[in-house]
């Protein structure tokens, strides 16, 4: 698993740990999104990673992203109440500047500082991964 930096001094994101060997790779992700009509709506999808189911949906409306293991139990990666967010390293590790600038500006994911600490130059490079410079 890739190393996540958090730089980020906003006490509104806190990081999950699930264990030293958990990764939330492809397989079955159970996605609550909260609909124009207030209620939750629950959808099963099959995607590479977390990152990948959370990318189907529109960000401001997903309440949380559970990865579903081989036992059919939903271990949470993502989570969203308000501007706080609970999210796994295996989850912030594939976050990009651009996920977080285009819709979650207004979270605790949101941190010019951060985005320095691992040299993100755009809107592609990682926010909470150390990206390589270039020269």
């Amino acid at each position: 698993m890739t190393k996540v930096i958090i730089h980020n001094t906003n006490r509104d994101l806190t990081l999950l740990q699930l264990g030293a060997n958990f990764e939330a790779g492809e397989g079955t992700y159970r996605v609550i999104t909260k609909s124009r009509a207030g209620f939750m709506v629950s959808s099963d999808v099959k995607a590479k990673s977390a990152i990948d189911a959370f990318r189907r949906f529109k960000p401001k409306a997903i309440q949380s992203v559970a990865f579903i293991n081989e036992n059919n139990f939903p271990i949470t990666v993502y989570a969203r109440v308000g501007k706080k967010i609970f999210a796994t390293g295996c989850f912030l590790s594939e976050v990009t500047v651009g996920d977080i600038n285009q819709d979650l500006f207004n979270t605790a994911l949101y941190c010019p500082n951060q985005y320095k600490v691992v040299n993100a130059k755009t809107w592609a490079d990682k926010a909470y991964v150390m990206n390589k410079e270039v020269k």
